[in-house]
Parts: structure tokens; sequence; C-alpha cells
């Protein structure tokens, strides 16, 4: 089978030395109605290494007081269930996690969001210090960072005024490894992933005593296929079934986004994506140009899910005049030229996209969000080497959580905090029969058989990693009942994959989510 690029930048990172252990923490720490925690804290496997501390913020004009626990807690083979065929003699993770519980709280009523980011191979920094958490890294109103090193500031959209948050480093990412140095290749797929995932998310609610609390999950990117694979493995497993999944620029179908010889899908997905990427560079004619981004939207998704996916569906028997007649309309939807189209067979890879697009202005778009642009010279070759919108993100995102985490909340180890891992050789991304990576029947089944579980999808219009318009296919193929979808939300932003990196996008969110939790 093919391998399928990663959703998230992928950067190989090298691990370095063994992990200094963090202090041990007194239940004198532990702020009112949580002495769970300091009985689970108290209760501590050799290998769990947790620090915690107090701290404040100004979140949605209100001042929060809040506990951090930071570090990593011991996954051992009992609780993973794993098989003896893959056991071996020591399969014990230390997963490292960062949670904020709200003082003064009742955390038996008090909702608590698990999250993830994606990739494979990401940690969660993006969405911890991007999104949901109370600190946030210093940008501008787009997402732009003006330095290396830019700080931070309070988060104003923290999610943390609803929900405590637990942020998750999979397998290998972050501070997250092998208990000993063993390796766990087992975890490098959809299955292992989700077990180990899952099990630390039974271990935490069992250890700090959230069973009685309302129980979400988040994930962006691959991360979305993750929650889903997580809510199945919990409610199989240990009866643990969650209220709710909050699922960022979503890929739950990989048919839908794998660019390969004889799947027409993809192209399908792309295009209304293609088509809002070149209303915003202001390419379209005036028709189109003078419109609202949604409204031009519609009539985008009604060609590209009828006549455009008819064309393709002929393949060779497509007649030249039907093939002239469908590039002029492809043209006037995405502003690349009518006879680059032709010589594409009205088929363009996104990569090409990025770089065909403003080929005559010298500059490429970005693909995990289209309104950034840059620079590449690489002549006329089709394919691009890099992704303008992340220039300089991940440097920044790097030298703040690196310094958040020593500095203040004191955790401190010698390993590589490892933001990003290059899976693309070892990740199994299909199931155990092989078969391309779908969850239409997994999202049905998690639906049908808990009728209070209420999945939001958060799509952006600028997103080519994971186009909105796959995500729409993707749910209109999940077989729910008129009470089930009920409980299904998708919404909308003028922005990326980061859907949370263009603030006015952030603000949107954290009004919603408000509305969102309280239901």
């Amino acid at each position: 089978m093919k391998k399928m690029k990663f959703l998230i930048l992928p950067l190989c990172l090298m691990l370095l030395a063994a992990p200094a252990h963090a202090s041990a923490v007194s239940e004198a720490e532990l702020p009112e109605g949580y002495a769970e925690e300091a009985a689970a804290l108290s209760e501590a496997g050799e290998g769990d290494n947790l620090v915690v501390t107090k701290h404040s913020a100004v979140v949605n004009g209100k001042e929060l007081h809040y506990t951090v626990t930071a570090g990593t807690m011991t996954v051992s083979a009992e609780s993973t269930n794993l098989t003896e065929e893959y056991s071996g003699e020591n399969p014990e993770i230390e997963m490292f996690f960062t949670a904020y519980t709200l003082d003064d709280a009742d955390p038996a009523e008090r909702p608590v969001t698990f999250a993830f980011n994606g990739g494979p191979g990401s940690s969660s920094v993006w969405i911890h210090l991007g999104f949901l958490g109370p600190r946030r890294i210093k940008m501008d109103e787009n997402g732009f960072v003006d330095s290396l090193t830019p700080g931070m500031e309070d988060n104003e959209n923290s999610f943390l005024d609803m929900t405590d948050l637990v942020f998750i480093d999979p397998v290998y990412t972050g501070y997250s490894r092998p208990v000993k140095g063993n390796s766990a290749e087992e975890y490098l797929s959809y299955e292992g992933d989700c077990q180990v995932v899952g099990d630390f998310i039974h271990t935490y609610i069992s250890r700090f005593g959230r069973w009685g609390s309302p129980r979400y999950l988040c994930g962006e990117s691959y991360g979305t296929v993750r929650a889903v694979g997580v809510c199945d493995y919990l409610a199989g497993t240990y009866f643990l079934k969650p209220n709710g999944l909050l699922l960022i620029s979503t890929c739950n179908d990989y048919s839908a986004l794998t660019e390969a010889p004889g799947n027409d899908l993809p192209y399908i997905m792309n295009l209304p994506t293609y088509a809002a990427d070149a209303w915003y560079h202001g390419l379209l004619d005036e028709t189109y140009q003078n419109m609202e981004l949604e409204e031009f939207l519609e009539e985008v998704r009604a060609f590209a899910g009828g006549e455009y996916q008819s064309a393709l569906f002929k393949g060779n028997t497509l007649t030249d005049e039907e093939t002239d007649a469908i590039a002029e309309k492809l043209s006037s939807y995405t502003g690349l030229k009518k006879e680059y189209l032709k010589r594409a067979d009205l088929r363009v890879f996104t990569e090409s996209f990025c770089k065909e697009l403003l080929r005559d202005r010298g500059e490429i778009i970005g693909r995990v969000d289209g309104r950034f642009t840059g620079y590449e010279g690489r002549g006329n070759d089709s394919t691009t080497a890099n992704d303008p919108s992340l220039y300089g993100l991940d440097g920044a995102y790097a030298s703040v959580i690196n310094d958040y985490l020593s500095r203040e909340l004191g955790f401190r180890s010698d390993l590589n905090y490892m933001m990003l891992k290059d899976f693309e050789s070892q990740w199994t991304l299909t199931k155990e029969d092989d078969t391309v990576l779908k969850q239409q029947d997994i999202i049905e089944s998690v639906m049908s058989q808990n009728s209070h579980l209420k999945i939001w999808v958060l799509c952006g219009y600028y997103d080519l990693a994971t186009p909105f318009y796959a995500a729409e296919w993707t749910y209109n193929h999940v077989n729910l009942s008129e009470k089930c979808r009920d409980n299904l939300m998708f919404t909308y932003y003028p922005s990326g994959h980061m859907i949370y990196l263009h603030k006015p996008s952030l603000e949107k969110v954290h009004e919603q989510a408000l509305e969102w939790y309280a239901k």
C-alpha cells in the first residue's frame, strides 16, 4: 500500500539522554476539591514523575485560578491489555501529559477534556499552546510570530473556563517513551495507538477520581482518527463512554485524501478548497470575487459533486468538447489557466496547486493554510518542498514549550521534547485487515450505542491537508438515525488546518464551545 503523507509537517527529531526525574509533590500543594489527585500522586508507580504547580490566568475576562500537573505516568503491561504476542519483556510506557484543573471546583461535576494533535507523530504542543490551554504563544491576529522566541501570554479564549484539560503526548512524542528504552513499535499503528492512548485515559480517570466527570476527547488532524478510535476502544474495553468528541480538521476516511492512480475522489474533495484559496487571493473574475465566500462555495460544491465528478468518472471516454467545458469551469473557480488544467487531465495534485496558483507572482501558497504565501526557487517543478504556513512556527513553538515546561511548570528532563517525529516509514495507517483507514462504521457504532455522544466537526476553509468537503463527504456516508444525526455539528472558519492561528476564528470557536459544553 502506498505510504500516505502525514497531515502535520513531518520533521525528524533525535532522541537524547535519559530523563532526569522530577521531584515528588505533597498533598498540601493541591487545591481543595482534588483530594483524589493527592491520593493518586502518593500511590504513583515507580516510573511516575509528576510536578504540581498553581497558577492564574485571565480567560474570557475573568481571572481563573488553576492547578497544573505535568509529568510522566506509567502505563503498564497489565493496564494495556496487550496480547502475549506483542507484550515482550517490558512493554511499559512513560506517557507525558500536562493537566489543568480549575481550583475550588467539584471534579464530580466538572467536565474533563483529553486533547492531542495528530501527525501521526505530533506532540500535543499545537493545541496546548495555540488553542485550548490558559497560556498561549504570542502571535498576531493571523497567526504570524515576530521572532523564534515570542514568549507567552494569557489565552483569553482558553477552554479552561468550561472544562478541565489534559494534553497527551503519544508514544515517541513529547517526553513519552518506552520504559528503559525498550521498543514500542506495536504502538505505531492505528490499533496500537488507540489502545495505549485509551489505556492512559482510563488510568488517569481512575487515579485522579474523574469517573463522575463528563468526559470529552479533542483531536486535530490525525488526532481526529485517534479520537474516534479511542472512543470506540474505551467503550468496548472499559465501558467508559465519552460525552463528546471535538474533531478539528478531521480526516476520518483516507480514501478521500490519498492522491493515487485510479482514485479520483481526492480531486473532487479538494476542489472547493482550491476555490476558497483562489477567492482569498483575489484571482477570480468579478462575478465570483464579489460573492460572499460561503455563497461562492455552495456553487462550487454543486459543481464538484455533479458535473466534475461525472466527468472524472468517464475517464478516457470524455470527449474533447466535454474536456474543454469542464476545464473552462475549473479555471473560473480556481484561477488556474485552462490549458494547464487540460494538460493535468483535469486532475490537479495538492502540491501542484500550491505552486501553480500564484506562479505569475513568483509565490507559492501554504498547504496547511492557503492564506500564507512564500517563495521557492525550484523553477518549473510542479511540487513544492516547503509550506509557507509553517514558516517560523515550528521553531517558535519549540522554544516556547521547552521554556514553559521547565521554567514555568518546573518539569525538567534531559530528553528532547519531541514536537514532531517522522513516522512515514514505520507507521501503519491501515486497519488490521490491511484495508484503507475508513471510520464511517465506527462513527455509526459509537453514536448509535451512546445516545449522549455529541460530535463537533470544525473545518477551515483554507485547509488543503484535510479539506472541509472531504469531511462533509465522510459524514454524509455515516448511516445514522435522525436522532443521532441531531448530535452531529459542523462549523466553518476563514482559517486553515490550525484553525486557532486566526484569532477571530479562535474567538468564534470559544463562543460556540461555551454553548456546546453547556448542552
